[in-house]
């Protein structure tokens, strides 16, 4: 039987291209490089409307602040310190003689005056021991007289006069010393002032040094204070000083004392202000503020709020210019009262930047809107 003849298959597949298909890639290709150039062109050939746009942006607004004109004016310098009433003088009143309280002739918060009896101490057997001694005293005197009178005779020897003269000397002694004795019992004041303290009582026994009462003069009042060493060269005596007590009352004073060694601790000089205390009406020991003027300076009042720091850390002020540019000037603090502060280092006449300061730094430029006083008052508050 013949066999059947298959095809032969052996032989690869072939497929014929396509006239213009590769075209489309050529055509995307395009496209692409098409639009990248059209974005990029923006930025080598800005249009007109982003050139009037670029032109038209507003500059940076100046930042508004409140100023107040300021003229210098002629303030009082002052050295203001705490310090402390002292008394003039005090005293401890002793007993001179011991024995029995007979007497006493005040109280204690009395005024007494220079030399007034206090109170006096049993005097009978000081009196006693005075008439002895006058009595001895006598007798010395007559033998004194009688050994002279023999002696002018030839009778009496130089030794016998010499002993008499002796013997009279020791009555006059015996007898000096008891009437001291005496007056003694009388316990007077050392001084005028006030009775601070008194333990005198009637029938109390009390022992020769013990102390029975304290005297202390107030008037004048020293009030002293403590003067750091930077400010003591502008304190010296006869000064005058405004004192204020801690009671609310106020006294004028003298400069009576500058220490001249500073404290070993606090490095500050002792200072003691004089002060009339009629009838010793202020106390003694009460806390006073003293104020003395020391000078005059040419500054500026403000509040302390508008003083700021620069760069340096430096207290200083900011100012508007008349360029309205911002300007920074050092000041130092000469005067500081409740209301505000005393500053120097300004020019004579400044526009003090009050609100909007914490804003802005020197060379700024800025849009000053002047505040009244009444504003001013409630900014620098």
């Amino acid at each position: 039987m013949a066999k059947d003849v298959e095809p032969a298959m052996a032989g690869k597949l072939r497929f014929d291209p396509d006239k213009g298909s590769g075209r489309s890639k050529w055509v995307a290709g395009f496209l692409a490089l098409l639009l990248v150039g059209w974005m990029g062109s923006g930025y080598i050939f800005p249009s007109e409307t982003m050139k009037d746009d670029a032109q038209a942006t507003p500059a940076p607004r100046a930042i508004a602040v409140a100023v107040i004109p300021s003229q210098a004016q002629d303030v009082q310098l002052v050295l203001t310190a705490e310090g402390q009433s002292e008394p003039d003088r005090m005293t401890m009143v002793r007993a001179e003689v011991g024995g029995q309280v007979v007497s006493v002739a005040v109280v204690r918060g009395d005024l007494v005056s220079d030399g007034q009896e206090i109170g006096r101490i049993d005097a009978e057997t000081i009196e006693a021991q005075l008439l002895q001694a006058q009595t001895q005293l006598e007798q010395a005197t007559r033998d004194l007289n009688n050994a002279i009178a023999l002696q002018e005779r030839g009778v009496a020897t130089e030794d016998r006069v010499s002993n008499a003269r002796a013997a009279k000397a020791a009555a006059d002694a015996a007898v000096t010393a008891a009437q001291e004795q005496l007056e003694n019992t009388i316990i007077r004041a050392p001084f005028a002032g006030r009775l601070n303290d008194m333990t005198l009582d009637v029938g109390e026994f009390v022992d020769a040094g013990s102390v029975v009462a304290e005297v202390i003069d107030n008037d004048p009042l020293t009030v002293v204070i403590q003067v750091p060493q930077q400010a003591l060269s502008r304190v010296e005596a006869g000064q005058t000083a405004e004192v204020e007590f801690i009671t609310g009352e106020q006294r004028q004073g003298v400069i009576t004392f500058v220490g001249a060694n500073a404290d070993t601790q606090t490095r500050t000089f002792r200072v003691e202000i004089t002060v009339d205390n009629p009838d010793s009406v202020m106390p003694a020991g009460l806390s006073a503020r003293i104020v003395i003027p020391t000078g005059q300076a040419r500054g500026h009042f403000i509040s302390p709020a508008i003083l700021s720091l620069g760069t340096d850390g430096e207290l200083g002020v900011k100012t508007v210019l008349e360029d309205n540019t911002v300007a920074f000037s050092p000041v130092a603090i000469v005067r500081a009262q409740t209301d505000g502060v005393w500053v120097t280092g300004l020019t004579e006449e400044a526009q003090i930047i009050t609100v909007g300061q914490g804003f802005v730094n020197a060379g700024d430029v800025v849009d000053p809107r002047i505040v009244g006083a009444d504003q001013t008052a409630g900014v620098s508050q």
